[in-house]
């Protein structure tokens, strides 16, 4: 017997699809500030993750295009980009988190939005796969 998708859990999933398309075009262009300006961003003196502004501006560039794709292929549906899509926010909201000094705010948005992503994949990813 077979049931019917979850509407909202498609809806939900949808959203993060979205929202992981948003956060790597975030992350794209913080990165390509970054690299274009390295003057642009205030380094903090005394932190864990002393890199300069050029070398973050390649880890968000190339974390962007990630999250993108990771995203992009939300958008199939398949059971494997769900779980891609998990793996991609946590990773996201951890370089966001070691940025915080440079760049709070902006930390902090890209990081509620990777957990709201979570969650949306997490609590709602069964409802959609149909029983065969």
């Amino acid at each position: 017997m077979s049931r019917k998708p979850s509407e909202g859990a498609i809806g939900w999933t949808m959203f993060a699809a979205f929202m992981l398309v948003l956060i790597g075009g975030f992350h794209v262009f913080a990165g390509l500030v970054g690299i274009i300006n390295d003057t642009f961003y205030a380094v903090t003196p005394k932190y864990v993750l002393q890199f300069d502004a050029t070398t973050w501006g390649w880890i968000h560039l190339l974390g962007g295009i990630v999250v993108l794709l990771a995203g992009f292929s939300l958008l199939t549906g398949a059971v494997w980009a769900r779980t891609v899509g998990v793996i991609i926010a946590l990773i996201s909201a951890f370089v966001s988190f070691t940025w915080l000094p440079w760049y709070p705010i902006w930390g902090i948005m890209i990081i509620v939005i990777d957990v709201t992503v979570i969650w949306a994949l997490t609590a709602h990813g069964r409802d959609i796969v149909t029983e065969g």
